[in-house]
């Protein structure tokens, strides 16, 4: 019998590791094959990498839940990968029916697993662009349609920006958005850093370098200087497991410290 997780396109690749399926099985999710469980188990003996995407999938519920109770109703998720388990738009609708949520990827097989995923719910789409053409992110029909720029939105920008590896390319990113969008509106940032875990972070580094996609790792500072522009909300910039922390332990002190994580806000003039 074919290695096919339910709703998953009839073209999907079964043969190569996919980065977004690979993340799904290590959050405990069912749209994932052989090939990627196999590839995420070789990372598991070398680094906790399913504890540091728990982390990262809590800071990520909690920073929506944020933004539906501060009266954000839609949501734009950059770099998203597949909608799996704890997924923006579950988080958010469930919070609020009539949230909107956009998610984005310039990953041909991603965004085909996660168009059959969202089949059946009208506020919820995925976008094929690359995050860095904000224009053509912005301009989607899918953007167009369910996301109305002039009123705050949130942006959410999870794990995607180290993949931007030049010196000035994640903050021109995150200043294309910033300016494109309605005073009010949210930007959530996590992002992997060397601080205080090196040895770590450099085994990160490592396994992406080998899968031919790489990563940098940032500093606080250098993430600080993300939010240029921005107000940040309480507690400011932390580790991400410290970001209004509910008291949900997702792993290790070593993996739960991996990642720089913040909200600002787009200020009025």
């Amino acid at each position: 019998m074919q290695d096919r997780p339910t709703r998953v396109p009839k073209n999907g690749d079964v043969e190569r590791p996919n980065s977004a399926r690979l993340y799904d099985y290590l959050l405990g999710g069912a749209h994932n094959f052989a090939v990627d469980r196999a590839l995420a188990e070789e990372h598991i003996k070398v680094l906790p990498a399913d504890e540091i995407c728990r982390s990262s999938r809590s800071f990520l519920r909690r920073v929506v839940r944020l933004c539906v109770a501060s009266g954000v109703r839609q949501f734009l998720d950059l770099g998203s990968g597949i909608p799996t388990a704890g997924n923006v738009h579950e988080v958010a609708q469930l919070a609020e029916p009539a949230a909107r949520v956009v998610y984005v990827d310039d990953e041909a097989v991603t965004v085909a697993h996660s168009r059959a995923m969202l089949k059946g719910n009208p506020r919820a789409a995925i976008v094929h662009a690359d995050v860095r053409d904000h224009a053509a992110v912005l301009g989607s029909p899918e953007v167009r349609s369910l996301i109305d720029l002039d009123e705050p939105v949130a942006l959410l920008m999870f794990g995607i920006l180290p993949f931007l590896t030049g010196a000035d390319e994640a903050a021109a990113v995150v200043a294309g958005y910033r300016e494109a969008v309605a005073p009010g509106s949210l930007i959530a940032v996590s992002h992997f850093t060397a601080d205080a875990e090196p040895a770590l972070a450099s085994a990160m580094v490592e396994l992406a370098a080998q899968r031919g996609t790489p990563i940098t790792v940032r500093s606080k500072d250098q993430v600080a200087s993300l939010f240029d522009g921005l107000e940040l909300l309480e507690p400011g910039l932390v580790v991400v497991s410290q970001w209004r922390g509910d008291g949900e332990v997702s792993g290790s002190p070593a993996a739960e410290s991996v990642s720089w994580g913040a909200v600002g806000r787009v200020p009025h003039e």
